[in-house]
């Protein structure tokens, strides 16, 4: 048995049901009632639990939320116990427990091992978990797209390898070819592009910018429109400060200063705190003669030349032209300079690249020509023995007649890959169509799924794949909703007996109709509506003894107390107990 097993499930305000447990077998499980009971509900707990999609109409009417909490065992070192403890996840001895909140206004939470987690988590964690199975299930096998997903599952290695060198090639096939297109159909708006830019650099090349030359000459052309006040300015600045040559009898700022140094130096010896006070003076006076000489040099130097000025108004012109076109100011200029002419030097450089992309996309579909035919030897090569391996299930599910193959082919087209001499269809998965074929019986001709088996024989079609799997790429647990919808008799005898096989691998938990199916499980559980048409916490129970008699009668009969469906019911457990 296998180490990961789903152990119970608790569901509150799903559907009909209002609280129920439901205990598993970590063997084969049957899930049986009424029509209406709510068993699909066990189906839609689960999908909850693996992630998916929470619709607030699934929620019991009256009630706030729905909550599903599962606990499912599972090994140390498991995969998904180490995708979950890396989400922060505890196991509760040796179990990781999963719950699913959902709200009546559509808001939905996860839980993972205690933790606040996001519901695509969940889904991860799906794969090494569960594989789910239904009606849905079935009309998705029909898809040629899933048939070919089916037979690269089971291939394996043989086709993975080659498929993901194939998928990456096909990748930069497409990064290739919609370069070239772009290049060669937009010939015309690239040329008129490479102008504008030429256009542009050849005019600010002209003004040869300097960085942040607005900037400087805008102050220069401030202080050049202001000289004459500026001059002022400074000579009555150094006048007051310093005295004016013209004025000897004005009093002055240094003057009255220096006339403060020498009061309190006469006494200083008198008094620390004073002599201090005579310093800070002496420093003033010595700042009062340096800023004095600074306002006379700055009155000699300054320049009132008109010419310069008018030479400066002219330059911020011309720069000012630039920044309406390219920039906010002479720095962005530069910028978009720097990135025009790295454009441009692509864009001149078409048609070398157009010569060297072309080349690069033929030899690229040359090597997805190589690939796409390794996969299609690979999927030859294991088409044959997945056919042949479910064709002996099917022996086993009272289809002992039925031939199944495959159907692998591609279709011409000039502008394809060259596959085995012929010029074919490829798309990211290879030049493949895989298509499922059903011979029902000897002498009929192998006819696709869809059109050669009935509701039953495609039932046992998807679960004969799903046996194959098992054996190649097993999953812990399998789901299955009503798989043995559309059959009866013999084949539904045959499938309860092969899920029972299956279930000696992997646990197996069946929503089921047919008692013939119900008979070979380890363990049987029953869902039932009380009165008011809810199904409450003792709704769900596990039925043995008698009770498995009464509701199996009732599954063959309708009536729980007919001796002769009670004989039929004890024949079949009587049955499955000695196949097993």
């Amino acid at each position: 048995m296998v180490g990961v097993v789903l152990e119970e499930m608790r569901i509150r305000s799903l559907g009909v049901i209002d609280d129920a447990v439901v205990e598993l077998s970590p063997g084969f499980t049957a899930v049986t009632g009424e029509t209406g009971a709510g068993k699909t509900m066990v189906v839609t707990s689960l999908g909850l639990l693996l992630g998916g999609r929470a619709d607030p109409a699934l929620v019991r009417i009256g009630a706030e939320k729905a909550v599903v909490e599962g606990r499912v065992a599972v090994p140390a070192g498991a995969a998904a116990v180490v995708r979950a403890e890396e989400a922060g996840a505890e196991l509760d001895d040796g179990a990781l427990l999963i719950s699913r909140t959902v709200s009546a206004e559509g808001r939905s939470r996860a839980h993972l091992g205690g933790r606040s987690v996001p519901v695509g988590l969940l889904g991860e964690l799906a794969d090494d978990l569960v594989a789910v199975h239904g009606q849905t299930d079935q009309q998705g096998l029909l898809k040629l797209n899933r048939q070919r997903q089916a037979l690269d599952r089971y291939a394996g290695d043989a086709v993975a390898g080659p498929l993901a060198k194939y998928a990456e090639a096909y990748r930069r096939l497409r990064a290739v070819s919609a370069e070239l297109e772009e290049i060669t159909t937009r010939a015309r708006e690239r040329a008129q592009e490479a102008d504008m830019l030429r256009y542009g650099l050849e005019e600010i090349a002209a003004v040869e910018p300097r960085t942040g030359e607005d900037g400087e000459l805008a102050e220069e052309a401030e202080r050049l429109g202001h000289a004459e006040a500026l001059s002022s300015a400074a000579t009555a600045g150094h006048a007051a400060l310093a005295g004016n040559p013209e004025d000897p009898e004005g009093i002055d700022a240094a003057t009255l200063v220096a006339g403060a140094q020498r009061a309190l130096e006469a006494v200083r010896a008198h008094d620390p705190a004073l002599a201090a006070l005579a310093d800070r003076i002496g420093e003033i006076g010595i700042l009062l003669g340096d800023v004095a000489g600074e306002l006379a040099g700055y009155a000699d130097d300054l320049d009132a030349d008109p010419l310069r000025l008018a030479a400066v108004e002219e330059r911020r012109s011309a720069l000012t032209a630039l920044t309406r076109k390219y920039g906010e100011d002479v720095n962005a200029v530069l910028a978009w300079a720097e990135q025009s002419a790295a454009r441009l030097t692509e864009l001149d450089g078409d048609d070398e690249r157009i010569g060297e992309l072309t080349a690069e996309r033929d030899a690229l579909r040359t090597e997805l020509g190589g690939l796409a035919q390794a996969l299609t030897d690979a999927r030859t090569e294991a088409a044959e023995r997945f056919a042949a391996a479910v064709t002996a299930e099917l022996a086993s599910l009272a289809m002992p007649h039925a031939r199944v193959s495959f159907a692998i082919r591609q279709t011409e087209d000039p502008e394809g890959v060259e596959v085995g001499g012929r010029t074919v269809a490829y798309g990211p998965s290879g030049a493949d169509e895989v298509e499922l074929l059903l011979a029902p019986h000897p002498g009929a001709p192998p006819r696709p799924i869809a059109k050669g088996a009935s509701g039953g024989e495609l039932s046992r079609v998807m679960l004969a794949v799903e046996v194959v799997f098992a054996g190649t790429d097993p999953v812990p647990t399998y789901l299955f909703d009503e798989v043995d919808a559309g059959v009866g008799g013999k084949a539904a005898v045959e499938i309860g007996r092969r899920l029972a096989r299956l279930a000696k691998t992997a646990q197996v938990v069946v929503v089921t109709h047919l008692p013939q199916v119900a008979a070979f499980a380890d363990r049987q559980l029953l869902v039932e509506k009380t009165d008011d048409g809810s199904v409450t916490r003792s709704g769900v129970k596990v039925l043995e003894g008698e009770d498995r008699i009464r509701e199996l009668s009732r599954m063959l009969a309708g009536q729980e107390d007919s001796e002769t469906a009670r004989a039929h019911a004890e024949e079949l457990l009587a049955t499955a107990r000695a196949d097993l």
